[in-house]
Formats: structure tokens, sequence, C-alpha cells
């Protein structure tokens, strides 16, 4: 991958970015890329060698790198065990996932917490795939071939989320906005047979892409979960103002709404891809499902 520093930052920052020492080990796939869409980790094979990213891009992810390092640096004592590399076996694919804490409660079963920076929307959100990986990582630990805490049982997940752009004065005025620029959030953990089930289909998933791509270079499509797709909205809305007085998911029930007032307009709002449209695929210039083929 080509490495750009369009805006001159620092050569430090620069640096950070081409040290980046990220590795999945030795597995086939790790539960980051499990979750995530089958078609953009195939694509990223194709394109290694055309895909650029620049230094800007990155910067938010030395802020999650630093907070890493501090933490996994820090002594916790014998029940915690910091940032450790998991290994399992299914479907006969090595799955790997790098866990950053997990502590042994009173009864013996283990609580993970992974930490996240991150902005304060996602946390007033929520995100499905934190409870994924999350879910992912407790039959990790439950099934791992080694480890600290092999074959213990899960009975809670977290993120510790670090918010990058807590504001104090909304935390002040509004008691549904983080109330620290530090939350933790417990997650839904899920059963075991729900967790292997998933697995099961992630991985099913991610083998018939790659078996397309092997076989006859075929790239396949993300799905509208996977490439973040908001659909078609109509608003009704009083002539000559900006703001909606209703959002339809429907033209019907909009039309049907402007019969209420003769001063109603109804305004079709297209959807879009917001994964591909906001520059955070980095496959998306080479995607004929999002652009036709962009730079091919």
């Amino acid at each position: 991958m080509k490495i750009t520093n369009r805006f001159n930052l620092p050569e430090v920052f620069e640096n950070f970015v081409r040290a980046d020492k990220y590795t999945r080990g030795k597995s086939d796939i790790s539960i980051t890329q499990l979750i995530d869409s089958p078609s953009i980790r195939v694509k990223r094979q194709e394109y290694e060698d055309k895909m650029e990213m620049d230094v800007v891009d990155r910067v938010w992810s030395l802020f999650g790198t630093a907070v890493h390092h501090i933490l996994e640096t820090t002594d916790s004592g014998g029940s915690v065990t910091m940032e450790e590399r998991l290994y399992a076996n299914l479907q006969g694919w090595s799955i790997s996932g790098a866990l950053d804490h997990q502590e042994v409660l009173k009864d013996g079963t283990i609580q993970i917490t992974d930490y996240k920076v991150t902005s304060a929307w996602s946390v007033i959100l929520g995100k499905k795939e934190w409870e994924r990986q999350q879910n992912c990582y407790a039959w990790l630990v439950e099934n791992s071939l080694g480890g600290t805490n092999r074959l213990r049982k899960v009975s809670n997940i977290r993120i510790c989320a670090i918010l990058r752009d807590w504001q104090r004065k909304k935390a002040e005025f509004d008691k549904d906005y983080p109330q620290s620029p530090v939350v933790t959030v417990d997650l839904p953990l899920w059963s075991p047979q729900e967790r292997l089930d998933y697995i099961n289909h992630r991985i099913t998933e991610h083998q018939k892409a790659q078996m397309a791509y092997d076989l006859d270079g075929e790239l396949g499509e993300c799905s509208d979960e996977d490439r973040w797709a908001k659909p078609d909205t109509w608003a009704v809305k009083k002539k000559g103002q900006k703001r909606a007085v209703k959002v339809h998911d429907t033209e019907e029930a909009a039309l049907e709404h402007a019969k209420e007032d003769s001063n109603f307009v109804v305004e079709h709002r297209a959807g879009e891809a917001t994964r591909c449209l906001g520059n955070y695929c980095s496959v998306a210039d080479f995607c004929t499902q999002f652009n036709g083929g962009g730079n091919e």
C-alpha cells in the first residue's frame, strides 16, 4: 500500500503509519476481519499494491495505539491479562483475536474489556460490531488452543470507550449525553450456541468469497449492512423551510401526510452508502459496485 502525506504532517506521523506492526498472527482470519465484509477482504488482496492511504487518515489510530500502550504497560495484578492474542480452529480455518483486557472475577469467570478511542455518538447510538466482536472474543476465550484463561467461562463483556470529542457543556445540559469522557458500556452476552452459530456463519461467508476469488477472480459485492447503507426517505416540509415536519420511510405515507396542509411539500431524500461515500472503505476507489471500477 502506498502511504501519502498530502497535508504535510510532521514526519513522526508518517513514521508511525509506516511502522504499523498490526498482524493477525498465524491465522487465516482475525475476528475483526470475520465480522466485516468478505468482499472488502478479498478486494484488499486484489488491490493491495494499488491502494493508497494518507497519513491524516490514521491520526485517530495513533491515539488508540497510545492508549493501548499506556494501559497494557500498567501492572493490574495477577488476576488481569493484558493484550493477549488467542487462537482457535473452526471449519478448517485458524481464527485469532487480540483481547485488550481479561479479568478473573471472584467466581472464577472472565470479564472481557476492550478499549476504544471513539466518538460520543458511538456510545449514544451504539455499534453492532462491538457486540459481535466481543461475543466472538468470548467464544475464543472458551475455545482457544492456549492462552492464560483457556476454557474458563466468560460472564461479562464490555467496552471502555474513551471519547475523543466529549464536551463538558453538553454533558451538563443533556442527561442522555455521556456524562464522562470515559464510559463503560456493558454488552449483551450471547449464549454459547449463538456465538458458535454466528462464527460458523461468518466463516462460511468468508470461505465462499475466498473460493470465488481464488478460482475465478470474483470479488463479490457488499451487503447493504456492509456498506452502512441508508434507505431513501421522504420529508414533509412547509414551503420555504429547510427543517422537516416529519420524515417518512415511504412516499405514500409522506404524500398522505402532506394532504393535511396546503403549505406542505414532499422532498425525496435519496439514500446513500455511508461507508463508501464517507471514505471509510480502503477499496472504494476500485469497487465496481460503488463506482463502476474507479481507478481500475
